[in-house]
């Protein structure tokens, strides 16, 4: 073990080596070990390499901007104390999002919206992440870039739904332009797994007041709807999503956004039905708790439908 940590601060100390082949060969070798060898993953951190890999993140050398980008999402998988305690580590991340049309790789973009999304596991991060304007406005970039990589795309989107968990986030997100780009790509884009993550974001972000007004400016109730009708071939989990969001935007968006839901949804109760019987354990309850918020509690569904209706909303949600 003292040899490891010997050669892990040689490696470290020649991050700061004025030969820039000297660094290049050291910030190449520290990314294997990261990802090699879990436990010189906080021998890494605490000799002091994560100040110079956030600052590697301005380079104009893609080989390096990978290398580092790369070592920071292998530390964070072990030390996220350490990066988010590191000044000026947010800004440099940011730094590469927001490059992502000129300057900045790919792959480095790629790791550095993974590295948040890493971070944005634990709880006490999300906050500080998420007062960071400039990150989400560089992630929700590059969801609206029509050059941005599919895995581009999917690892901004994950980090995106990290930073929309904690709920004081989501005002800023639909403040800095979230509704119109995650619709904009659940229209456009027919990847599955993209229009999945995009819709899992939009399922938090309904969750808060300001969702009615910015989702009504990009039909955003209708194409909700539109994704829980059967002719639409939505997989299940976009289903569920789609039932997550609006049930949230039913409970916070206001009485005019209830009453949205309410018109809207009698028309796919089908599929909200089909979400409550086939569904996980979260999206059944969800899908239930919705049919009852149409319902509105007069039986409109039942009278109008199938007595399958009438099992489902005496379940419990």
């Amino acid at each position: 073990m003292e040899v490891k940590r010997r050669t892990i601060r040689s490696l470290v100390a020649k991050l700061s080596s004025v030969s820039e082949h000297t660094r290049s060969e050291a910030l190449c070798e520290l990314r294997l070990i990261t990802k090699h060898d879990a436990e010189s993953r906080p021998i890494i951190a605490d000799a002091g390499a994560i100040p110079y890999l956030a600052e590697t993140l301005y380079s104009v050398s893609h080989a390096a901007q990978d290398d580092a980008a790369a070592t920071l999402l292998n530390l964070s998988i072990s030390s996220r104390n350490s990066l988010i305690s590191t000044r000026g580590l947010l800004d440099a991340i940011s730094h590469a999002l927001r490059n992502h049309r000129s300057g900045t790789s790919a792959a480095a973009v790629q790791a550095s919206a993974a590295t948040l999304h890493s971070l944005l596991v634990v709880d006490e991060y999300r906050p500080i992440v998420g007062s960071k304007r400039d990150i989400i406005y560089s992630l929700l970039d590059i969801i609206k870039s029509n050059n941005s990589p599919p895995r581009s795309i999917k690892d901004a989107l994950k980090a995106l739904f990290g930073i929309a968990l904690y709920p004081l986030n989501r005002s800023s997100m639909i403040e800095l332009g979230a509704a119109p780009a995650l619709f904009s790509l659940v229209v456009k884009d027919g990847r599955v797994g993209i229009v999945e993550d995009a819709t899992a974001v939009i399922a938090q972000v309904a969750g808060c007041e300001e969702s009615e007004e910015a989702f009504r400016k990009v039909s955003g109730v209708g194409l909700l709807i539109d994704l829980l009708d059967p002719s639409t071939g939505s997989s299940l989990r976009t289903k569920e999503n789609a039932v997550s969001a609006l049930l949230n935007m039913g409970r916070c968006g206001g009485e005019r956004a209830l009453m949205e839901v309410r018109d809207m949804g009698v028309g796919v109760v089908d599929g909200i039905a089909d979400v409550a019987e086939g569904g996980g354990a979260k999206g059944k309850s969800k899908a239930i708790a919705l049919l009852k918020m149409i319902d509105g509690g007069n039986g409109s569904i039942v009278s109008l439908r199938e007595s399958r209706f009438d099992c489902l909303l005496n379940q419990s949600s």
